[in-house]
């Protein structure tokens, strides 16, 4: 009689957010920092800024991007939605290279590196952390029907 062992490495942990949709989400709100640049003279640079680093701290959880792709960001431990210091925490990577992206000629570089870096980061995470998210100790889930029930 030969045991057979079932092989669980290609399972995903559950309510673990897809990269894809992770990346469309980020992509979204690169969008809404872009408008807010453009829409507001003078003062859309600092507003991109505050969104980029208290976006995951709106509507329970979730940025615009996360919002429309059905994400949350939540504690590691416990699994509570996270609130605005956790999304400064989480997103200080993205505003430091926010930031030095004003640099002439070389200033593009950093968010281009810190995109690398993070993305990196979290592919190979097996739950799909990024370094913001160890910062912060959160996560990205998705937000499918008995993750909703287990947050409420």
């Amino acid at each position: 009689m030969h045991m057979i062992e079932e092989d669980h490495s290609d399972k995903k942990e559950p309510g673990k957010a897809k990269i894809l949709d992770r990346v469309i989400a980020k992509v979204i709100d690169f969008i809404i920092i872009g408008v807010l640049i453009e829409a507001i003279p003078k003062a859309g640079y600092f507003a991109g800024l505050a969104y980029l680093l208290l976006g995951d701290g709106l509507f329970e959880g979730r940025s615009l991007g996360k919002r429309l792709i059905k994400l949350r960001v939540v504690f590691q431990e416990g699994g509570s939605v996270c609130g605005f210091r956790e999304s400064i925490m989480r997103n200080f990577p993205f505003a430091a290279a926010y930031i030095l992206m004003v640099i002439p000629i070389i200033g593009f570089v950093f968010p281009l590196l810190v995109l690398i870096f993070e993305s990196l980061l979290m592919i190979g995470n097996e739950r799909g952390m990024r370094f913001g998210d160890e910062l912060a100790k959160t996560r990205v889930i998705g937000e499918s029907a008995e993750t909703l029930n287990s947050i409420s």
